[in-house]
């Protein structure tokens, strides 16, 4: 193992050249600056490169070749093809020594250079993966389909750090649930958020070049939201504002609390926090700023597709349809306090981190 310091494509080049490497492998990404990277070493670099894609299940330009419009299109494909994929990777055969001294890993060093970034919530390695993985097969995923999404319950997997950071891969979590004694229709919707979901955010950041931007939103929905851009907003915060959960509504309060506390927040509260920034916001575009700041800075789970397409839907409307139109949504689906109130016990959630806010 090799720790090298600075920007890859500026460190890796002179490293392969230095050893004789004939041939690099690098893990696929869809966003933007790891695929600059990538970019950039190909040209840099004489040996032979190739790209595979070990973070999703179905390599994302096997699953689809364009962007997808919505899960219910994409489905289709992923049945198509998942069989094929759904294999245990083989064991190696052999390993070759290196050809050469490897120096003794310095990981105190870059991680003092950073600072004290440790969060007390999350720790991470395989190891810690996996101990993840089975306390939600044991504990969790019987029950997963009715109990997912209610912020109460802690029903959901936690393993989207390490997912996040490929200390686990999500074939071996989907093989490991697929063959757990728990009701089909538990397994079911847990592989539809694993398998379907998560890999169509890839499909969409990897296929339109806007995922962070307006412009990567759907037509009917720019259409809409420009629309409704003079609408009033009955409140507007800042960044700052927001960020320290200083509003009026105290469920929005307690997510972003949460989020800032322990580096997560509940799926169904993740769409609900992000609505409301486009409604308290001056325009679309600078609520999916805030949104994209906040969660690739405080979520164990950002800087991933799957929190900027949620942004995307969340505000944009990408992988949704047109619903009744109201103020600033416009056509953009709209939730509500009342509604949270419909779907879980709110005051339970809030006075949880009340005294953290």
């Amino acid at each position: 193992f090799f720790l090298l310091p600075g920007r890859p494509q500026d460190s890796l080049p002179p490293f392969l050249e230095e050893w004789g490497v004939s041939l690099a492998v690098t893990d696929f990404d869809p966003l933007r600056e790891k695929r600059e990277w990538v970019r950039e070493v190909m040209e840099r670099c004489e040996c032979g490169f190739e790209e595979v894609d070990a973070h999703n299940i179905i390599p994302c330009w096997v699953a689809s070749p364009k962007q997808e419009f919505a899960a219910y299109t994409f489905r289709p494909k992923v049945r198509l093809h998942l069989n094929d994929f759904l294999d245990r990777a083989p064991t190696p055969h052999a390993s070759l020594p290196w050809p050469g001294d490897v120096p003794e890993t310095d990981i105190e060093g870059p991680l003092k250079s950073i600072g004290d970034q440790a969060d007390p919530h999350w720790q991470g390695g395989t190891r810690r993966a996996r101990s993840a993985l089975n306390s939600f097969l044991e504990t969790r995923l019987a029950g997963y389909a009715s109990q997912r999404n209610d912020p109460n319950l802690g029903g959901q997997s936690q393993l989207s750090p390490y997912l996040h950071f490929g200390m686990i891969s999500a074939l071996e979590v989907a093989l490991a649930v697929m063959g757990s004694s728990a009701h089909q229709e538990d397994k079911g919707a847990f592989l539809e958020e694993l398998i379907v979901r998560r890999e169509l955010s890839d499909n969409f950041c990897h296929y339109n070049p806007w995922y962070d931007s307006e412009e990567g939103f759907p037509g009917w929905a720019k259409d809409t939201l420009r629309q409704h851009l003079k609408d009033r907003r009955e409140y507007l915060y800042t960044q700052e504002e927001l960020e320290r959960s200083e509003t009026h509504d105290p469920l929005w309060n307690a997510a972003q609390t949460q989020m800032v506390v322990q580096g997560k927040m509940h799926g169904w509260l993740r769409m609900y926090w992000a609505k409301k920034v486009l409604e308290w916001t001056e325009t679309p575009g600078d609520a999916l700023r805030i949104v994209n700041s906040l969660n690739n800075r405080y979520e164990m789970d950002g800087r991933d597709p799957n929190g900027y397409t949620g942004a995307a839907w969340s505000i944009g409307g990408v992988h949704d349809r047109a619903w009744s139109e109201r103020p600033v949504f416009g056509k953009v689906r709209y939730m509500n306090l009342n509604g949270a109130y419909r779907k879980f016990d709110v005051d339970l959630f809030v006075e949880r981190y009340s005294d953290l806010i």
